[in-house]
């Protein structure tokens, strides 16, 4: 069978669906996006002068939402932050419950993974430059919530909050988008060839 017939066959899939559908593996899947997420957020580095560290819990987000789709990895990210909320230590640098003013980000998450997940379902996430869209607008949504939240948590001005929550954070930002760009596509590539 030819691969432009595999990908045909598998449109409308995401990643997750490769693997024999039951409660049990939707479950499993759920919890370790939100695990995984956790375990990501623990990679933190400190920005001078910004409350929010560069974390891969982003990047951890977003491939959950592309590779569950968007309503497992929504579940799988509304877990992550109610069990954070609730006090489980696994926000960026081992941080939890409802203080934090990097929360909002969290929140924006929940935002973007349903928006790729959606996406990725379409074969957004099949090609380089498709893929490159999808986690830039990710990246966009959760800016997009996370920002204000902090602006109005930190009670900074919303040009203060964008000085230490957005721009020190872009080229992190690109480099886990192209990471993204090679992880997504060539998975489906190797999925392709079986």
């Amino acid at each position: 069978m030819s691969t432009a017939a595999v990908s045909a066959r598998r449109s409308g899939q995401v990643l997750a669906d490769l693997i024999p559908s039951s409660r049990v593996r939707d479950v499993a899947l759920v919890t370790g996006g939100a695990v995984l997420t956790g375990v990501a957020a623990q990679i933190a580095v400190p920005v001078p002068g910004s409350p929010v560290p560069v974390t891969g819990q982003t990047f951890a987000a977003l491939l959950v939402g592309t590779t569950l789709g968007a309503r497992r990895g929504l579940l799988s990210l509304a877990l992550y932050a109610l069990v954070g909320m609730a006090g489980m230590p696994w926000f960026a640098e081992g941080g939890s419950g409802t203080a934090a003013p990097s929360l909002g980000y969290v929140f924006g998450m929940l935002l973007a993974v349903t928006v790729v997940g959606a996406l990725a379902r379409r074969g957004a996430d099949r090609s380089v430059l498709r893929t490159a869209g999808t986690m830039l607008l990710g990246e966009a949504l959760i800016y997009a919530v996370g920002v204000p939240y902090l602006a109005l948590a930190a009670d900074m001005s919303l040009t203060a909050a964008i000085a230490a929550g957005l721009t020190p954070f872009l080229i992190g930002d690109a480099l886990k988008a192209a990471l993204a760009m090679g992880v997504l596509p060539t998975a489906w590539k190797l999925v392709d060839k079986r």
